[in-house]
């Protein structure tokens, strides 16, 4: 899968792409047409950085309702020719999603055509899920056809149903089909199939995959350098059953093992260990010091104790892994004299890897939690250029906390933005006296697909007589 491309930020495209509450309102002041085609290719062209956690979906479609926008670049999107060979979910997740939301707001267009890509479609089992949660009981039972159609009479086809029938995150479908009252030839099978997944699943549970009874230190070093050769870290639970195995008589031999002397996977799970065991041990963070690379690291991460905020002071302007650690645990866990700290660190990141780093989103979170007025302009190139959500929501909390302007300025665009905990901290503190603020406080009370925290904060700035 390729990194998607991000117009820049004062574009429309931009704008929508990192969903944006001002890209909602450039695209309604826009020319119809143009609003659209950018709309169209947001939802055609996933822009997310990670589609797991970032939502867009909710956004785009009101959108779509506030444009009546027409679905054919959706469809064509849904069934061209990249469907037949192309099975992964991320091509078409977004475009589902959104037309569940669609389907939500009474888009029939939308709901026919979630029926139509269930029954047809590569990713048909998202459609399933989208229309378990909105379409009626003889829509749903209409596709039981062509959905059990797709897994053949036989000993694999049986594993593949079992697999579908117990992997669903929404089990109505499946529910319908094997209780419906007419005569039903569907039933045995999906009985069949739904068993066989439980079954799978008390198997897997009974199935020894890891550490057993009676093992010792070295048993667990032994699992942990295992893995590594298979080209699966195992360190983390290791150092888990390291804590669980360990004995005081062994405390030389997990030193030993954590400067080096058992090997790559030894020592990481030594030190993911003894950071958790000793945190407030200064040889541990020697140990760490000397290593240097990215198990020590991690490690380090874990820590959260006096000591390690105490060496964090030390290590901040490193110039390497062990340094941005550093910065973003005093972000974290420091105190209000770290600010300067934490501040240096924020404008270093910014200026050398740009708005989308991974250490920003918990500078951005230090900045706010230490109210470090200094950062605001930082905070609002990073609002405005962030190509993430979720970072772009963070740095709208710690402008909160640190700008006065917040409110009267990029709160009030906040209310339009793709993620509900950007909407929450708008609804608190967008200012009223903006004339696009209350009807759109109103607009979000009113809206049963708004989400119940940006509902409470909305209720907490208007009376229940002005939300009907």
């Amino acid at each position: 899968m390729f990194e998607p491309v991000i117009a820049p930020s004062g574009t429309l495209l931009g704008l929508l792409q990192r969903g944006r509450g001002d890209g909602t309102l450039h695209a309604l002041a826009a020319p119809r047409a143009e609003a659209l085609a950018a709309l169209n290719l947001c939802v055609a062209g996933d822009p997310r950085q990670d589609w797991q956690v970032e939502n867009r979906s909710l956004y785009y479609a009101r959108l779509y309702l506030d444009l009546d926008g027409p679905l054919g670049e959706i469809e064509a999107h849904l069934f061209s020719v990249d469907d037949l060979v192309d099975e992964d979910d991320h091509r078409t997740g977004l475009a589902l999603s959104v037309l569940g939301h669609l389907a939500s707001y009474g888009r029939d267009d939308a709901l026919m055509l979630l029926r139509r890509y269930a029954a047809t479609g590569a990713n048909w089992a998202w459609a399933l899920d989208e229309l378990a949660l909105r379409d009626d009981d003889e829509g749903l039972r209409s596709l039981a056809a062509p959905v059990l159609a797709r897994f053949p009479a036989t000993a694999e086809g049986e594993a593949l149903l079992a697999a579908a029938v117990r992997d669903a995150y929404e089990p109505r479908p499946w529910r319908l089909w094997e209780e419906a009252a007419e005569p039903n030839a569907y039933a045995e099978r999906l009985r069949a199939a739904r068993q066989q997944g439980s079954f799978d699943r008390w198997q897997r549970q009974l199935t020894p995959r890891g550490p057993q009874p009676g093992w010792g230190v070295q048993a667990v070093f032994d699992w942990a350098a295992d893995g590594l050769r298979r080209g699966t870290p195992l360190h983390v639970p290791a150092a888990r059953c390291l804590a669980a195995v360990a004995t005081p008589e062994d405390r030389s031999a997990i030193l030993a093992a954590a400067a080096g002397a058992s090997g790559e996977a030894a020592r990481a799970t030594a030190l993911h260990h003894l950071v958790l065991a000793e945190p407030e041990n200064p040889a541990v963070l020697d140990l760490i010091e000397a290593a240097g690379d990215e198990p020590a690291v991690a490690a380090y991460e874990r820590m959260c104790g006096p000591a390690a905020v105490e060496r964090a002071r030390r290590w901040v302007q490193r110039p390497d892994a062990l340094g941005t650690a550093a910065a973003t645990l005093l972000a974290a866990r420091g105190g209000i004299e770290d600010a300067p700290l934490v501040l240096g660190a924020l404008r270093s990141t910014v200026r050398g890897s740009g708005p989308d780093s991974t250490p920003l989103f918990t500078l951005v979170d230090g900045a706010g939690r230490l109210r470090i007025a200094c950062a605001a302009p930082v905070l609002r190139h990073i609002y405005r250029e962030t190509a993430s959500s979720g970072l772009r929501g963070r740095a709208a909390r710690a402008l909160a906390a640190t700008d006065p302007s917040f409110a009267a300025g990029f709160a009030v665009e906040c209310l339009w933005d793709c993620e509900e905990t950007t909407r929450e901290v708008a609804a608190r503190h967008a200012e009223t006296a903006d004339a696009r603020v209350a009807p759109r406080l109103r607009r979000l009370a009113a809206d049963p697909a708004e989400e119940e925290d940006v509902q409470s904060a909305v209720r907490s700035r208007i009376t229940p007589e002005s939300a009907v």
